[in-house]
């Protein structure tokens, strides 16, 4: 029987990543916004211009609005402006643009990522406080 190292090796690595990474899912409110978690806001720079971001929201593009998406672009710009040592949230318009990222930031990354539930639709309708884009 041959063992193989790289495939242990992986599997040692996926197993401590997973120990280590957090996914919750949340709805977005006044004391998640106190607590200063990084909100990164995913959507488009039209939906940005559209409705505002969350005060204190850090704007970056996963999907672009013909759907198509660069991993290595969004991470590069993630990487610079949030700490990704330390929980952060996540939101979108309605939750499923985050979800998906979200899920593969905690699941393949190991991230600690909160998921807004319900997006931006559910932050205007609560009426959490925005900003206009551009800042």
């Amino acid at each position: 029987m041959e063992i193989d190292l790289k495939k242990i090796v992986f599997t040692l690595l996926f197993l401590l990543t997973s120990l280590y990474a957090s996914l919750s899912n949340e709805y977005p409110s006044q004391a998640l916004l106190n607590k200063h978690i990084p909100i990164v806001d995913i959507r488009t720079q039209g939906e940005w211009r559209e409705t505002g971001i969350l005060k204190g929201a850090i704007p970056i593009t996963f999907f672009k609005a013909d759907g198509s998406y660069n991993v290595r672009e969004f991470l590069q710009k993630l990487h610079e402006k949030v700490d990704t040592k330390k929980p952060f949230a996540l939101i979108c318009r309605t939750a499923h643009r985050s979800t998906i990222v979200s899920n593969f930031l905690a699941n393949k990354l190991g991230y600690d990522v909160i998921n807004l539930k319900g997006g931006m639709n559910y932050a205007i309708s609560k009426h959490l406080p925005l900003e206009h884009y551009p800042k």
